[in-house]
Formats: C-alpha cells, structure tokens, sequence
C-alpha cells in the first residue's frame, strides 16, 4: 500500500509477458472526504525487450584501390600496395547484426536460419571468389574499399529486413582492420 497526501493508494502490478506491465491503482480518498466514487487508473507500461543478433559469415574476395581520376603515382602514394595492378585479395569476415523485439510466440528475435540464408544468398554468392572490381556490379564505379564494401552489404541486406529490425554490419578486412556501418 502506498499512501500519498489524502489519499490510499493500492498497486497491483501484473506481468504475465516478460517485458510488459500492467499496473492498477485504486485510489480511495482517505475517511475525512466525501467518497463520491472509486477512482480507479489503469496505466499499461510497456518497455521493448531489443535484442541483438549476429550472424557470421566469410567470403574471398579480391580488389584494387584505384581512382582513375589520379595519376598512377598519386594511386600509388594514397593506396600503397592496394594498388597493385594485378589485384590482391583478403578474407573477409562479416558480422551482420539484427536488433529488434523478441516475438513472444517464437522468442526469437528473427529466424537464425533465414538470416544465414539470406547472407549466404545475396553477399557470399555474390562477392566470395569474386574479383570486386571486375566482377561485381556494385564496385565497377566504385571503389572497393572497406568503407565502401562495408555501406554496399548494408544497403543490400537492408532492402530484404523488414523495417521492424535495425542492422549494424562489421565487416573484417583483416584481423586488425574493421569496418563499422552505420558508425
């Protein structure tokens, strides 16, 4: 029982959903008022119970750092052996991040499966043993970074969540070497 100035106060908190509240508060006025009616208010609380999850995957991929608009010894002098004429390549590991609300009927926050699904469908297949300048739609114009590779999986993934979920990618170029999109 909680008491404020005039006035009793019971609560009864009920919580049969992890994450959701409904609290009752029965107001009385206390003895040396007039008792007109009960006075009842109903508040319902609610707070999401956001949930990261994070897939992994891999992929080989080769690049060439290159702006066409420089000279060849600008290239070289901005993007050292990133340069190379004939290409170089990394292991690539990802981590794609999903947040939202865990779905009381299934708790899950999204279908694991269908996320590894998906990653394998459009970003593996699409990139792994690939040439990402010369192979890839998304990288003929634009250069292969890191940075740029990180936004390009974003974009491609987001367009297949729904809205309901947030993404966060994390892409590894090398085990030092990490990109983050969106910062």
């Amino acid at each position: 029982m909680f008491k404020g100035e005039g006035t009793q106060v019971y609560r009864k908190t009920k919580s049969d959903l992890p994450g959701y509240n409904l609290v009752l508060l029965i107001c009385l006025p206390d003895e040396n008022r007039e008792v007109t009616a009960l006075h009842l208010q109903f508040y319902f609380f609610t707070h999401t119970m956001k949930v990261a999850v994070i897939r992994r995957a891999h992929f080989n991929a080769a690049h060439r750092l290159h702006n066409p608009a420089w000279t060849d010894e600008r290239n070289r002098a901005v993007f050292g052996l990133c340069n190379n004429p004939n290409y170089h390549g990394h292991n690539y590991e990802l981590e794609v991040k999903v947040t939202g609300e865990v779905d009381p009927e299934t708790g899950y926050v999204i279908d694991l499966g269908w996320l590894a699904d998906l990653v394998k469908a459009q970003i593996e297949a699409r990139f792994d043993h690939h040439n990402l300048n010369l192979d890839t739609v998304e990288f003929r114009d634009l250069n292969p970074s890191a940075e740029n590779i990180c936004v390009v999986i974003w974009q491609i993934l987001r367009t297949h969540l729904p809205d309901r979920y947030d993404l966060h990618i994390r892409l590894y170029e090398t085990p030092r070497n990490f990109v983050e999109y969106p910062a």
